[in-house]
Protein backbone atom coordinates (compact mmCIF):
# COMPACT_ATOMS: atom_id res chain seq x y z
CA UNK A 1 0.00 0.00 0.00
CA UNK A 2 2.79 2.43 0.95
CA UNK A 3 4.57 1.77 -2.35
CA UNK A 4 1.40 2.54 -4.30
CA UNK A 5 0.97 5.80 -2.41
CA UNK A 6 4.57 6.81 -3.03
CA UNK A 7 4.25 5.93 -6.69
CA UNK A 8 1.15 8.11 -6.90
CA UNK A 9 3.06 11.09 -5.56
CA UNK A 10 6.02 10.43 -7.87
CA UNK A 11 3.69 10.35 -10.87
CA UNK A 12 2.11 13.66 -9.86
CA UNK A 13 5.44 15.40 -9.39
CA UNK A 14 6.94 13.85 -12.53
CA UNK A 15 3.96 14.89 -14.61
CA UNK A 16 4.23 18.40 -13.25
CA UNK A 17 7.87 18.77 -14.22
CA UNK A 18 7.25 17.17 -17.61
CA UNK A 19 4.59 19.81 -18.11
CA UNK A 20 7.06 22.51 -17.08
CA UNK A 21 9.41 21.30 -19.81
CA UNK A 22 6.68 21.28 -22.43
CA UNK A 23 5.40 24.69 -21.44
CA UNK A 24 8.87 26.19 -21.38
CA UNK A 25 9.12 25.27 -25.04
CA UNK A 26 5.68 26.24 -26.29
CA UNK A 27 4.02 28.63 -23.85
CA UNK A 28 2.67 31.87 -25.29
CA UNK A 29 2.31 33.57 -21.92
CA UNK A 30 4.57 36.61 -21.60
CA UNK A 31 3.91 37.49 -17.97
CA UNK A 32 2.01 36.43 -14.85
CA UNK A 33 -0.14 39.16 -13.26
CA UNK A 34 -1.71 38.32 -9.90
CA UNK A 35 -4.62 39.73 -7.89
CA UNK A 36 -5.97 38.31 -4.65
CA UNK A 37 -5.39 37.51 -1.00
CA UNK A 38 -2.84 35.57 1.08
CA UNK A 39 -3.18 32.53 -1.17
CA UNK A 40 -1.15 34.48 -3.75
CA UNK A 41 0.37 37.49 -1.92
CA UNK A 42 4.15 37.38 -2.45
CA UNK A 43 4.90 40.17 0.03
CA UNK A 44 2.82 43.30 -0.53
CA UNK A 45 1.59 43.32 3.07
CA UNK A 46 5.19 43.89 4.18
CA UNK A 47 4.83 47.48 3.00
CA UNK A 48 1.44 48.51 4.36
CA UNK A 49 0.40 49.26 7.98
CA UNK A 50 -1.30 46.00 8.88
CA UNK A 51 -0.74 43.36 11.56
CA UNK A 52 -1.26 40.64 8.97
CA UNK A 53 2.31 39.92 7.89
CA UNK A 54 4.60 36.93 7.42
CA UNK A 55 7.98 38.52 6.68
CA UNK A 56 9.70 36.77 9.58
CA UNK A 57 10.84 33.27 10.42
CA UNK A 58 9.76 30.49 10.37
CA UNK A 59 7.84 31.69 7.29
CA UNK A 60 9.99 31.16 4.22
CA UNK A 61 12.33 28.72 5.92
CA UNK A 62 12.23 26.45 2.83
CA UNK A 63 12.29 29.36 0.36
CA UNK A 64 15.49 29.86 -1.60
CA UNK A 65 18.06 31.06 0.93
CA UNK A 66 15.70 30.40 3.83
CA UNK A 67 14.32 33.89 3.39
CA UNK A 68 10.96 35.06 4.77
CA UNK A 69 9.43 37.10 1.94
CA UNK A 70 5.92 37.82 3.13
CA UNK A 71 4.50 34.70 1.50
CA UNK A 72 2.20 32.86 3.89
CA UNK A 73 3.99 29.54 3.57
CA UNK A 74 7.27 27.83 4.34
CA UNK A 75 8.27 28.35 0.71
CA UNK A 76 6.74 29.21 -2.62
CA UNK A 77 3.06 29.77 -3.33
CA UNK A 78 0.97 28.46 -6.27
CA UNK A 79 1.52 31.45 -8.55
CA UNK A 80 5.30 31.01 -8.25
CA UNK A 81 5.00 27.42 -9.48
CA UNK A 82 2.60 28.44 -12.25
CA UNK A 83 5.00 31.15 -13.41
CA UNK A 84 7.82 28.61 -13.52
CA UNK A 85 5.64 26.13 -15.39
CA UNK A 86 4.98 28.68 -18.11
CA UNK A 87 8.68 29.35 -18.44
CA UNK A 88 8.42 32.90 -17.16
CA UNK A 89 10.37 32.91 -13.86
CA UNK A 90 10.58 31.00 -10.59
CA UNK A 91 8.86 33.61 -8.43
CA UNK A 92 6.39 36.46 -8.97
CA UNK A 93 7.53 39.63 -7.15
CA UNK A 94 5.30 41.86 -5.04
CA UNK A 95 4.54 45.21 -6.65
CA UNK A 96 5.22 47.15 -3.44
CA UNK A 97 8.61 45.53 -2.83
CA UNK A 98 11.28 48.23 -3.42
CA UNK A 99 13.85 45.55 -4.22
CA UNK A 100 12.20 45.15 -7.63
CA UNK A 101 11.62 47.59 -10.46
CA UNK A 102 9.68 47.79 -13.70
CA UNK A 103 12.27 45.60 -15.43
CA UNK A 104 11.36 42.77 -13.03
CA UNK A 105 7.64 43.49 -13.23
CA UNK A 106 7.60 43.30 -17.03
CA UNK A 107 7.54 39.50 -16.81
CA UNK A 108 5.37 39.12 -13.75
CA UNK A 109 3.98 41.08 -10.84
CA UNK A 110 1.75 40.47 -7.83
CA UNK A 111 -0.78 43.01 -6.56
CA UNK A 112 -2.37 40.68 -3.99
CA UNK A 113 -2.81 41.58 -0.34
CA UNK A 114 -3.23 38.98 2.39
CA UNK A 115 -6.51 39.34 4.27
CA UNK A 116 -8.42 41.01 1.47
CA UNK A 117 -11.50 39.85 -0.39
CA UNK A 118 -14.01 40.90 -3.01
CA UNK A 119 -15.95 42.83 -0.34
CA UNK A 120 -14.34 46.14 0.68
CA UNK A 121 -15.46 45.52 4.25
CA UNK A 122 -13.26 42.42 4.38
CA UNK A 123 -10.11 44.45 3.72
CA UNK A 124 -11.00 46.90 6.49
CA UNK A 125 -10.93 44.21 9.19
CA UNK A 126 -7.13 43.96 9.23
CA UNK A 127 -6.40 47.17 7.33
CA UNK A 128 -5.15 45.53 4.16
CA UNK A 129 -5.46 46.57 0.53
CA UNK A 130 -8.97 46.37 -0.90
CA UNK A 131 -9.52 45.05 -4.39
CA UNK A 132 -10.01 48.54 -5.78
CA UNK A 133 -6.50 49.46 -4.55
CA UNK A 134 -5.04 46.39 -6.27
CA UNK A 135 -6.70 47.61 -9.46
CA UNK A 136 -5.39 51.13 -8.92
CA UNK A 137 -1.85 49.78 -8.54
CA UNK A 138 -2.31 47.75 -11.72
CA UNK A 139 -3.33 50.85 -13.65
CA UNK A 140 -0.22 52.62 -12.36
CA UNK A 141 1.85 49.60 -13.40
CA UNK A 142 0.43 49.80 -16.92
CA UNK A 143 1.57 53.40 -17.21
CA UNK A 144 5.04 52.52 -15.91
CA UNK A 145 5.32 49.58 -18.30
CA UNK A 146 4.37 51.73 -21.29
CA UNK A 147 6.95 54.29 -20.22
CA UNK A 148 9.59 51.56 -20.00
CA UNK A 149 8.83 49.53 -23.14
CA UNK A 150 6.78 51.88 -25.26
CA UNK A 151 3.03 51.61 -25.73
CA UNK A 152 3.01 48.95 -28.46
CA UNK A 153 5.39 46.52 -26.72
CA UNK A 154 3.73 47.05 -23.35
CA UNK A 155 0.26 46.40 -24.74
CA UNK A 156 1.50 43.20 -26.37
CA UNK A 157 2.82 41.96 -23.03
CA UNK A 158 -0.39 42.94 -21.23
CA UNK A 159 -2.52 41.16 -23.83
CA UNK A 160 -0.48 37.95 -23.76
CA UNK A 161 -0.07 37.91 -19.97
CA UNK A 162 -1.91 35.38 -17.83
CA UNK A 163 -3.99 37.12 -15.17
CA UNK A 164 -4.68 35.09 -12.02
CA UNK A 165 -7.39 36.09 -9.54
CA UNK A 166 -7.53 34.24 -6.21
CA UNK A 167 -9.63 35.41 -3.26
CA UNK A 168 -12.95 34.94 -1.47
CA UNK A 169 -12.18 32.79 1.58
CA UNK A 170 -11.72 35.84 3.83
CA UNK A 171 -15.08 37.25 2.77
CA UNK A 172 -16.73 34.31 4.47
CA UNK A 173 -14.42 33.23 7.30
CA UNK A 174 -13.17 36.67 8.41
CA UNK A 175 -16.23 38.70 7.53
CA UNK A 176 -19.64 37.08 7.00
CA UNK A 177 -19.32 34.43 9.72
CA UNK A 178 -17.57 36.74 12.22
CA UNK A 179 -19.04 40.23 11.92
CA UNK A 180 -22.75 41.13 12.13
CA UNK A 181 -22.79 43.66 9.26
CA UNK A 182 -23.25 41.48 6.22
CA UNK A 183 -25.61 38.85 7.72
CA UNK A 184 -27.97 41.72 8.63
CA UNK A 185 -28.07 42.72 4.97
CA UNK A 186 -27.76 39.41 3.12
CA UNK A 187 -28.63 35.75 3.39
CA UNK A 188 -25.62 33.58 2.58
CA UNK A 189 -26.82 33.09 -1.00
CA UNK A 190 -27.44 36.81 -1.43
CA UNK A 191 -23.94 37.49 -0.13
CA UNK A 192 -22.52 35.01 -2.63
CA UNK A 193 -24.38 36.86 -5.39
CA UNK A 194 -23.04 40.16 -4.05
CA UNK A 195 -19.46 38.86 -4.25
CA UNK A 196 -20.03 37.36 -7.69
CA UNK A 197 -21.21 40.76 -8.89
CA UNK A 198 -17.98 42.34 -7.65
CA UNK A 199 -15.96 39.63 -9.40
CA UNK A 200 -17.88 40.35 -12.58
CA UNK A 201 -17.14 44.07 -12.39
CA UNK A 202 -13.46 43.47 -11.65
CA UNK A 203 -12.95 41.05 -14.55
CA UNK A 204 -14.81 43.38 -16.89
CA UNK A 205 -12.57 46.27 -15.83
CA UNK A 206 -9.26 44.46 -16.39
CA UNK A 207 -10.65 43.24 -19.72
CA UNK A 208 -11.29 46.87 -20.66
CA UNK A 209 -7.67 47.58 -19.69
CA UNK A 210 -6.40 44.89 -22.05
CA UNK A 211 -6.49 41.58 -20.16
CA UNK A 212 -7.52 38.62 -22.33
CA UNK A 213 -6.13 35.49 -20.66
CA UNK A 214 -7.68 35.29 -17.22
CA UNK A 215 -7.95 32.54 -14.59
CA UNK A 216 -10.57 32.98 -11.88
CA UNK A 217 -9.76 30.75 -8.91
CA UNK A 218 -12.48 29.21 -6.78
CA UNK A 219 -12.55 28.55 -3.05
CA UNK A 220 -10.88 25.60 -1.31
CA UNK A 221 -12.73 23.35 1.17
CA UNK A 222 -12.48 26.14 3.74
CA UNK A 223 -14.25 24.18 6.44
CA UNK A 224 -11.18 21.92 6.60
CA UNK A 225 -8.65 24.62 7.41
CA UNK A 226 -7.00 23.76 10.76
CA UNK A 227 -8.25 27.01 12.33
CA UNK A 228 -11.84 26.18 11.43
CA UNK A 229 -11.43 22.60 12.67
CA UNK A 230 -10.22 23.99 15.99
CA UNK A 231 -13.50 25.85 16.43
CA UNK A 232 -15.35 22.57 15.83
CA UNK A 233 -14.23 20.80 19.01
CA UNK A 234 -17.66 19.33 19.70
CA UNK A 235 -17.33 17.22 16.55
CA UNK A 236 -13.76 16.21 17.33
CA UNK A 237 -12.15 18.80 15.02
CA UNK A 238 -13.88 17.45 11.93
CA UNK A 239 -14.19 19.67 8.89
CA UNK A 240 -17.08 22.14 9.12
CA UNK A 241 -19.16 20.81 6.27
CA UNK A 242 -21.46 23.83 6.14
CA UNK A 243 -18.47 26.01 5.25
CA UNK A 244 -17.45 23.49 2.61
CA UNK A 245 -20.95 23.61 1.14
CA UNK A 246 -20.80 27.41 1.00
CA UNK A 247 -17.47 27.17 -0.82
CA UNK A 248 -18.88 24.67 -3.30
CA UNK A 249 -21.99 26.76 -3.91
CA UNK A 250 -19.93 29.90 -4.45
CA UNK A 251 -17.68 28.03 -6.87
CA UNK A 252 -20.74 27.09 -8.92
CA UNK A 253 -21.65 30.76 -9.16
CA UNK A 254 -18.12 31.67 -10.23
CA UNK A 255 -18.14 28.93 -12.86
CA UNK A 256 -21.44 30.28 -14.23
CA UNK A 257 -19.97 33.78 -14.26
CA UNK A 258 -17.02 32.56 -16.33
CA UNK A 259 -19.37 31.04 -18.91
CA UNK A 260 -21.42 34.25 -19.06
CA UNK A 261 -18.43 36.56 -19.51
CA UNK A 262 -16.89 34.34 -22.18
CA UNK A 263 -20.08 34.89 -24.16
CA UNK A 264 -20.35 38.61 -23.46
CA UNK A 265 -16.77 39.88 -23.79
CA UNK A 266 -15.34 39.50 -27.29
CA UNK A 267 -11.87 37.98 -27.41
CA UNK A 268 -11.65 37.11 -23.74
CA UNK A 269 -10.32 33.68 -22.72
CA UNK A 270 -11.52 33.28 -19.16
CA UNK A 271 -11.17 29.98 -17.30
CA UNK A 272 -12.36 28.81 -13.91
CA UNK A 273 -9.64 27.14 -11.84
CA UNK A 274 -11.31 25.12 -9.12
CA UNK A 275 -8.97 23.97 -6.32
CA UNK A 276 -11.77 22.46 -4.25
CA UNK A 277 -11.80 18.87 -5.51
CA UNK A 278 -8.04 18.26 -5.60
CA UNK A 279 -7.59 19.98 -2.23
CA UNK A 280 -10.37 17.89 -0.69
CA UNK A 281 -8.80 14.71 -2.10
CA UNK A 282 -5.51 15.68 -0.44
CA UNK A 283 -7.28 16.24 2.88
CA UNK A 284 -9.32 13.03 2.66
CA UNK A 285 -6.38 10.88 1.51
CA UNK A 286 -3.19 12.64 2.58
CA UNK A 287 -1.06 9.50 2.43
CA UNK A 288 -1.71 9.13 -1.29
CA UNK A 289 0.00 12.48 -1.80
CA UNK A 290 2.87 11.77 0.55
CA UNK A 291 1.53 13.60 3.60
CA UNK A 292 1.23 12.38 7.18
CA UNK A 293 -0.92 15.10 8.73
CA UNK A 294 -3.86 16.99 7.26
CA UNK A 295 -5.76 18.10 10.37
CA UNK A 296 -2.99 20.05 12.12
CA UNK A 297 -0.60 22.60 10.64
CA UNK A 298 3.18 22.46 10.86
CA UNK A 299 3.64 25.75 12.69
CA UNK A 300 3.22 25.73 16.48
CA UNK A 301 0.49 23.47 17.81
CA UNK A 302 -1.05 23.50 14.35
CA UNK A 303 -4.44 24.55 15.68
CA UNK A 304 -4.64 28.34 15.63
CA UNK A 305 -1.21 29.88 14.90
CA UNK A 306 -0.93 32.25 11.96
CA UNK A 307 1.08 35.41 11.21
CA UNK A 308 2.75 36.71 14.41
CA UNK A 309 1.44 33.74 16.42
CA UNK A 310 3.51 31.54 14.12
CA UNK A 311 6.87 32.60 15.49
CA UNK A 312 10.37 31.23 15.12
CA UNK A 313 10.95 29.92 18.63
CA UNK A 314 7.73 27.96 19.09
CA UNK A 315 8.97 24.53 20.26
CA UNK A 316 5.98 22.73 18.76
CA UNK A 317 6.69 23.68 15.13
CA UNK A 318 7.35 20.62 13.00
CA UNK A 319 10.76 19.79 11.56
CA UNK A 320 9.61 18.60 8.15
CA UNK A 321 6.85 20.66 6.55
CA UNK A 322 6.64 18.21 3.64
CA UNK A 323 4.75 15.83 5.92
CA UNK A 324 2.00 18.42 6.46
CA UNK A 325 -0.78 19.64 4.19
CA UNK A 326 -0.91 22.97 6.02
CA UNK A 327 1.91 25.27 7.05
CA UNK A 328 -0.04 27.46 9.47
CA UNK A 329 -3.66 27.24 10.57
CA UNK A 330 -4.90 28.92 7.39
CA UNK A 331 -2.35 28.32 4.64
CA UNK A 332 -0.88 25.30 2.79
CA UNK A 333 2.72 24.18 2.82
CA UNK A 334 4.95 24.70 -0.21
CA UNK A 335 4.48 21.03 -1.11
CA UNK A 336 0.70 21.39 -1.13
CA UNK A 337 1.02 24.59 -3.16
CA UNK A 338 3.12 22.72 -5.73
CA UNK A 339 0.48 20.01 -6.07
CA UNK A 340 -2.34 22.55 -6.41
CA UNK A 341 -0.35 24.46 -9.03
CA UNK A 342 0.47 21.27 -10.93
CA UNK A 343 -3.20 20.36 -11.03
CA UNK A 344 -4.14 23.81 -12.28
CA UNK A 345 -1.42 23.90 -14.93
CA UNK A 346 -2.28 20.48 -16.32
CA UNK A 347 -6.05 21.08 -16.37
CA UNK A 348 -7.65 24.52 -16.77
CA UNK A 349 -4.48 26.49 -17.51
CA UNK A 350 -3.28 24.06 -20.17
CA UNK A 351 -5.46 25.92 -22.69
CA UNK A 352 -2.91 28.76 -22.62
CA UNK A 353 -0.08 26.61 -23.94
Amino acid sequence: MANNLSNSLILIVSYFFLQIFLLNVDAKVTSIIVFGDSSVDSGNNNYIPTVLKSNFKPYGRDFKGGKPTGRFSNGRIPTDFISEAFGVKETVPAYLDPAYNITDFATGVCFASAGTGYDNLTSQILNVMPLWKELEDYEEYQMRLKGYLGTKNAEEILTEALYIISMGTNDFLENYYVLPNRPLLYTIEEYQNFLTGIARSFITRIYELGARKISLTGLPPMGCLPLERTTNLISGRDCIQNYNKVANDFNKKLRALVATLNNELSGIHLVFSNPYDIFYKIIQNPESFGFENEAFACCGTGTFEMSYLCEEHNPFTCRDANKYVFWDSFHPTEKTNAILAAYSVTTTLSVFI
